[in-house]
Formats: C-alpha cells, structure tokens, sequence
C-alpha cells in the first residue's frame, strides 16, 4: 500500500504542490514578521 502511494506521480505531484504552498506561507509570514518588528 505504501509503496503504491511512492510509485504514484500524482502522490508526488500534489507533494511538491502542497510544500511549494506551505513554504510561500512561511516566507510570507517572515517577511511580514521581519517588516513588522522594525516599527515598534
């Protein structure tokens, strides 16, 4: 079962779409932190 879900593309696929996501979020949240934490 497992190493059905490893050979899928589409597994892969939504992944690397998924992680793409989280990691725009966080640069976002970064940013909007770093910007932030200047004007106090």
């Amino acid at each position: 079962m497992f190493a059905l879900l490893l050979k899928d593309p589409v597994v892969w696929g939504s992944l690397l779409g998924l992680s793409v996501v989280v990691g725009i979020c966080a640069y976002y949240t970064y940013l909007f932190l770093h910007n932030t934490s200047h004007d106090l």
